[in-house]
């Protein structure tokens, strides 16, 4: 309890740094004019029996403070600022926080390397087969296309409107086949040559005038 202390008559006032290396943290209680080292605390857990908070404020805690010979000691600690105190707390909670992400990150790393490994490569003599559907349907729209009949001399027709009629209610009249003439090649137009017309028989009324 901090109420047991004697808080008038501290023995020994000046600043608190809080450093770490490696996955500890060390406590350092230094003189707030020169910076010389009066005592430090590792701390390897938090909270832990390196720091403990007393029961009867939060501004005050025990450490245990070690002088790199084995000795050990605990003594109180106490922040006149609540503020201080908080962030001393939050200073220490920060550091173990990131310790335990780091080991996480580690064991993962561990499980990872000694899982099995995927072999992707090809055996020998191993084949892929890959099917890709948009050729496909590009190749069956080109050879799927029916050719339209051609009509007489070469001429493409097109099929009757849906109905069977057309928009007038009459069926469109037939195309008319051409006739080739004797030497003359029928073109991929459609035209109505015009049929030859007998010769006049001007030796008939001759032969009736002499008879």
């Amino acid at each position: 309890r901090a109420a047991e202390w004697q808080l008038d008559q501290p023995a020994w006032s000046g600043r608190l740094r809080i450093t770490a290396k490696g996955s500890t943290a060390f406590i350092k209680l230094e003189d707030k004019t020169s910076g010389e080292l009066f005592a430090q605390a590792p701390v390897e857990q938090f909270p832990g029996i390196a720091v403990e908070g007393v029961t009867d404020s939060s501004r005050y805690f025990v450490i245990r403070i070690e002088d790199g010979n084995g000795r050990r000691a605990f003594i109180g600690v106490g922040f006149v600022d609540r503020g201080d105190a908080f962030d001393f707390n939050v200073a220490l909670q920060d550091h173990f926080k990131w310790v335990r992400q780091q080991s996480e990150l580690a064991r993962q790393a561990q499980d990872l390397e000694q899982g099995p490994k995927l072999d992707l490569g090809f055996k020998e003599g191993q084949t892929i087969k890959l099917s890709i559907a948009n050729m496909k349907k590009k190749e069956g729209g080109t050879g799927g296309t029916r050719p339209r009949p051609a009509g007489p001399g070469g001429l493409s027709l097109l099929p009757p409107p849906p109905g069977g009629k057309s928009g007038s209610g009459e069926r469109p009249a037939p195309l008319s086949t051409p006739t080739q003439l004797p030497g003359t090649p029928i073109t991929d137009s459609l035209l109505s040559w015009p049929q030859p017309t007998a010769a006049p028989d001007v030796w008939g009324d001759f032969a009736k005038a002499s008879g």
